[in-house]
């Protein structure tokens, strides 16, 4: 029972975070390691870049670029090859777009 109070806790309180990420220079100093894919069928993630912190979403593919690495909910890094990374990516044109392609991999973000 304690078990599945802490597990729901958990989820309760990390799904309020906004999905504030910094992008870092190095693979090692990342949360999680991501590829830009060509086609968004390619994708894990469809990502909308939001303007402002207050509209990013809860894991839910819209994310706001922090200036340091210490205001991030999570930070990435851009691999150079999809065989690389933790999750592909596909960047959309609108904020309709943004959505888990494969809900596998939602974990990673929480």
């Amino acid at each position: 029972m304690k078990l599945f109070i802490t597990i729901v806790s958990l989820f309760i309180t990390t799904t309020v975070l906004a999905q504030k990420v910094y992008s870092v220079e190095y693979a090692s100093q990342a949360d999680i390691k991501v590829f830009v894919v060509d086609y968004e069928s390619q994708a894990d993630l469809s990502v909308f870049k939001v303007d402002y912190s207050s509209q990013a979403g809860k894991n839910n593919g819209k994310w706001f670029f922090v200036e340091y690495a210490s205001q991030a909910d999570k930070k990435i890094f851009f691999t150079a090859y999809a065989s690389q990374a933790d999750v592909l990516i596909y960047f959309v044109e609108y904020s309709s777009q943004a959505k888990w392609r494969k809900k596998e991999k939602l974990h990673l973000f929480y």
